[in-house]
């Protein structure tokens, strides 16, 4: 079956709110998810973390159903169960449930989306202090990787703050911030509804219109661009775990970029598999790590690449040295064309593998429109395998540069053992190329 037999209905309400449904008959499963602008890019220093805070309150009941455990048994007795996320520049909630309990669950779950009763602060407070402390060590010292790389590579810019906030903001979060945070993201325009699933589309349209009447059109939220990055930045964070964590990070394209398709492609050149380069480079090759991983997060006006593993605290320069080897070798020669016809495969498998998952499709459909991406997922696919080896080069050699570079180690590093690690970043062959 073809991506083309993915043909979503589109349709703007008169408060502003979009939505989108997309008919898969061949699945068991429907799925509803809402994708909105809100998260840590929205916030400031003094209240950062309440989008996160908020997304939790969302949970602990409606006027219908009064408390956080019977509005748990509202949706699992429908046959799903409610999940939310938030990421630095929106937030997510959904939920997958049998075809015949959708419309029931769209007036629940408009319900929570809607009129949240905020209630038992203090409760959800505990249990998100317990979230922050998960990555803090017994001295409070942040310890997380990959939110001390972005905190490096963005500076005070709110794309660096912690997506779950501080202790000390925690304690200060009222009923009344909360409330005033929902009613400026919790709004239509900030908001795009999608379905996905073996459902009519008009009937489903019909019944989101009048679910999500009453919310307040309200107004995109506002931000910054964050500065440029004039690196390389190096931190290290001593921590007496076993292993040495590794994060190296690079500037990139933002979402709206023309780049970046090439990033992704590049990226899939880097980690997609156990026979993708940094896998194969740093454990199948040298023994190094048990495992490593590579990112591409897409903002509206920058980007983030990074790189990440774990390793012996004697192996971490060496570690080091090849992961800056391998950039290195992607901005001086790319890909080689059998790496990228197989990352070009497996991309049009990936792809195609949507067809059998609902959530997958009303996902990808919602946050391309909240975004601006390619609309559908053949439109993404076809973007993406229009990408040549040529582009990959010239986009590595854009990412891979020292200036937008910055490291993060934590674990047991001596002061001599800091000082050569700083030293390979700062003498890295990385190339400023224009």
């Amino acid at each position: 079956m073809p991506l083309e037999a993915l043909r979503p209905a589109r349709a703007r309400f008169s408060s502003g709110l979009r939505a989108i449904v997309t008919p898969m008959p061949w699945v068991h499963r429907a799925v509803l998810t809402a994708h909105l602008h809100v998260g840590s890019r929205y916030e400031s220093e003094q209240d950062n973390g309440i989008s996160h805070f908020l997304e939790h309150m969302l949970f602990r009941g409606t006027e219908r159903h009064a408390s956080a455990h019977e509005l748990a048994v509202a949706f699992e007795d429908l046959g799903g169960t409610l999940v939310a996320a938030t990421a630095a520049d929106h937030g997510t909630l959904a939920i997958g449930v049998p075809p015949e309990s959708l419309p029931a669950v769209i007036e629940l779950f408009a319900e929570v989306f809607r009129e949240p009763l905020i209630q038992g602060i203090d409760i959800e407070r505990g249990i998100i202090r317990e979230e922050i402390l998960e990555d803090l060590d017994e001295t409070g010292q942040l310890i997380d990787g990959p939110t001390l790389v972005r905190q490096l590579s963005f500076g005070a810019h709110p794309l660096g703050y912690p997506i779950t906030g501080k202790l000390e903001s925690l304690e200060t979060f009222t009923r009344a911030a909360l409330l005033e945070h929902h009613r400026r993201h919790y709004t239509a325009h900030g908001t795009v509804v999608s379905v996905a699933g073996p459902v009519v589309a008009d009937d489903v349209l019909a019944a989101l219109d009048r679910a999500f009447t009453g919310v307040p059109a309200g107004e995109l939220p506002p931000y910054e661009a964050p500065p440029a990055h004039a690196g390389p930045h190096y931190r290290h964070v001593q921590h007496s775990g076993s292993q040495t964590a590794l994060h190296l990070a690079f500037r990139g394209p933002s979402d709206g970029d023309p780049l970046e398709p090439a990033v992704e492609m590049l990226l899939r050149v880097i980690d997609d598999g156990m026979a993708t380069r940094l896998y194969h480079r740093l454990c199948d090759s040298r023994g190094l790590c048990y495992d490593a991983g590579a990112s591409y997060e897409a903002y509206a006006d920058t980007g983030l690449v990074e790189l990440s593993t774990e390793t012996a605290h004697e192996h971490a320069a060496e570690v080091l040295e090849e992961m800056l080897r391998l950039t290195d070798e992607l901005a001086e020669s790319g890909p080689t064309p059998e790496e990228l016809a197989r990352a070009m495969r497996r991309c049009r498998w990936q792809h195609e593998a949507m067809l059998d998952d609902a959530g997958d499709v009303a996902d990808y459909l919602a946050l391309a429109e909240l975004t601006g991406s390619a609309p559908t997922p053949r439109d993404r696919l076809a973007e993406l395998e229009a990408v040549t080896r040529t582009q990959v080069l010239d986009v590595a050699r854009q990412v891979f540069r020292r200036e937008g570079l910055s490291v993060v180690t934590v674990g047991r590093q001596s002061e001599r053992a800091r000082a050569k690690l700083r030293q390979r970043i700062e003498r890295s062959d990385l190339e400023n190329r224009a």
